[in-house]
């Protein structure tokens, strides 16, 4: 009878202990690190001959940094922006976003989502398994273009994030 209530108690002890913490720790860029991002996937589309704005959202989808070449066209803005969000929030590319959203899919729905930009150029910024956010571009001569220059932007912060 004792063996079975120690038994008990410990079993009790142990889903005590796995049950889940009441508050968690998230991990965010800080401004420097956007703003490098940012730089360098200016840098690139630059270099190519492309006049972009370039955004980096935070994991909640806050804009954190925004740049806008002299002469990108005023459109670019909103959409930078908006395929940063789109990445982020879904967690996913926007080219892949595109593709899966096409009429006829199955979530074609979501691009009736205000935000939402089925336009390559969004990808999210990952390290460590977790998700610190995103980076847009617009301006380039179609999403491909849009999505090198923001690789570019992740690619100069790579290093920094993994050695965290």
């Amino acid at each position: 009878m004792i063996l079975a209530r120690l038994l008990a108690i410990a079993a009790a002890c142990a889903t005590a202990a796995a049950a889940e913490a009441p508050t968690f720790t998230a991990r965010f860029l800080t401004p420097e690190t956007a703003l490098k991002a940012a730089q360098a996937a200016l840098a690139k589309c630059r270099g190519q001959g492309y006049q972009v704005s370039v955004a980096i959202v935070d994991r909640s989808g806050i804009t954190q940094v925004l740049l806008r070449d002299r002469l990108a066209g005023p459109h670019t803005v909103d959409l930078a922006a908006n395929k940063a969000w789109t990445a982020v929030s879904f967690k996913t590319p926007t080219r892949e976003l595109e593709r899966l959203t096409r009429p006829g899919e199955s979530m074609s729905g979501l691009r009736n989502v205000p935000r939402f930009t089925a336009i390559g150029g969004g990808v999210t910024i990952e390290a460590g398994g977790s998700l610190l956010g995103a980076i847009g571009v617009s301006g380039a001569p179609g999403g491909d273009a849009d999505h090198v220059c923001a690789a570019h932007g992740i690619r100069a912060i790579s290093e920094e994030l993994e050695l965290q």
